[in-house]
């Protein structure tokens, strides 16, 4: 069995403000790398075995078909069952899954009882033709697929809990207050990746889902691309080795926490996300593999004066106990300083890490907005906030917006973000500019003015914490 991954946290700020200057922004980067081993771990099977890549403990995975009537249009409903067989192939041995077909009501496809099986030779080869059955019929209530995934997962509190979910339309049969009581009751007790296939289910719904369970969310236009994105979900599920990790943010007395954004690899405002009281508060960040995400983070502090120095914020990723390992872990931590100076240059500059990812959540908006104004029937605004949604794309350099945009503009001046509406639009296309708008690019790492990323940075003491004073 390989070893948990080692984490680390880097920041990148510029520290100096004017004198009498209050707002401080920190990009934060959260990495984690896994220590090497040898060979595979016992019993593990599938594609991931095969990489002969190591493999991690102990996982829970249930995949939700959608299987309403309208699956059994485009091929939908076959590229589902191949696609859930894929992913099925992908499970290491070990594992504990089921599979759930939703409908008006969900039903278990495999096994047949309420509950997760272990994965082996059997009960693989069971659930694979379990669904080759998969018939399609009824309608669409998704908040009560997840809540019986919730209760799947309930016995497994210790493992890492991930969710598949796949639609194909709107979710008609259940009111917006079920779902939203369904996503409330799920949220911070498994991860969901959601895929909507065609064209006809809802952007801002799947885009809710999956930010209320950390998850993923995309659009899959063609049902053939289906079983490729199931097995690279699935791998990625495989990967995680940390069930639940938390961002931990101090912030000095009478400082006030604007915001915190997950900005790689996608936009995510987790402000909201907020547990704790008075000057802590926790920020969920789900489950982790080895990787590295970028988060956002803004703290108005109270004004200083030239020369004054303090710790703006104390970030710590901490692992909560859980029912198996009831002690709490502090995986790392760093912080984020401010200091007041008279010095034009030093307080004017704007880290480039900062700035370009302002620049991606503004491009996020924009077009969200655009399209929002141009499905309105609003042209003005929606060529303006479109207009300036090319050129952010064009200076983050995220050129997967910026072709997508192309579709639905004709752009006159990329510069100027001088563009005109297209009047033929295919809805696939909206659809996948709506979608990936919150996906982002990486900028390259840089050293931070000589302070290296360190596994843990405490304070001298918890009184100068206590105070706010660096």
């Amino acid at each position: 069995m390989s070893e948990p991954p080692e984490f680390s946290i880097r920041v990148d700020q510029n520290p100096y403000l004017p004198a009498g200057g209050r707002e401080m922004h920190a990009i934060i980067t959260v990495e984690a790398t896994g220590a090497a081993t040898e060979g595979t771990a016992e019993g593990a099977t599938g594609d991931a075995a095969a990489s002969g890549e190591a493999v991690p403990g102990e996982a829970a995975e249930i995949i939700i078909i959608d299987s309403s009537g309208s699956m059994s249009y485009s091929g939908k409903l076959w590229a589902a069952r191949r696609a859930a067989g894929g992913a099925l192939n992908v499970l290491r041995d070990g594992v504990h899954f089921a599979v759930i077909a939703g409908a008006n009501q969900p039903r278990m496809i495999y096994p047949r009882g309420k509950r997760l099986v272990r994965m082996d030779a059997t009960t693989r080869a069971e659930a694979v033709s379990a669904v080759s059955t998969l018939e399609a019929a009824g309608g669409t209530a998704i908040g009560s697929w997840l809540l019986l995934a919730d209760r799947l997962f309930a016995d497994h509190r210790d493992a890492v809990r991930h969710a598949i979910l796949l639609t194909d339309g709107k979710n008609q049969h259940e009111t917006a207050e079920e779902l939203d009581a369904a996503l409330d009751q799920c949220a911070g007790n498994f991860v969901c990746d959601a895929r909507g296939v065609g064209t006809d289910w809802n952007v801002a719904e799947l885009r809710k889902i999956s930010s209320a369970l950390l998850g993923s969310f995309l659009d899959v236009p063609d049902p053939q691309d289906l079983e490729a994105d199931f097995r690279e979900m699935t791998t990625a599920a495989m990967g995680k080795r940390v069930a639940d990790v938390v961002l931990r943010v101090w912030t000095p007395r009478h400082a006030r926490l604007r915001f915190l954004k997950q900005m790689v690899p996608s936009v995510e405002d987790l402000t909201g996300r907020r547990t704790g009281s008075g000057q802590i508060g926790d920020y969920p960040l789900g489950a982790w593999g080895n990787e590295d995400r970028e988060y956002h983070l803004c703290v108005e502090v109270p004004a200083g004066d030239v020369g004054r120095q303090m710790r703006a914020a104390w970030v710590k990723l901490v692992v909560p106990g859980t029912p198996g390992d009831p002690a709490e872990r502090e995986l790392a931590a760093q912080n984020v300083l401010a200091e007041w100076t008279d010095d034009e240059a030093k307080s004017t500059r704007i880290n480039a890490r900062v700035a370009h990812h302002t620049g991606q959540s503004e491009l996020a908006e924009a077009v969200q907005q655009g399209l929002e104004a141009r499905r309105e029937g609003d042209v003005e605004t929606a060529t303006a906030r479109l207009g300036r949604a090319v050129v952010l794309a064009g200076e983050v350099g995220n050129e997967q917006i910026a072709g997508l945009l192309d579709r639905v503009v004709e752009v006159i001046d990329r510069e100027s973000g001088t563009v005109r509406l297209k009047k033929e639009v295919s809805k696939a296309d909206e659809m996948s500019l709506d979608t990936r708008s919150v996906r982002t690019v990486r900028t390259a790492h840089r050293v931070d003015e000589g302070r290296p990323r360190t596994r843990a940075t405490r304070p001298a003491s918890e009184g100068s914490a206590a105070t706010g004073e660096g």
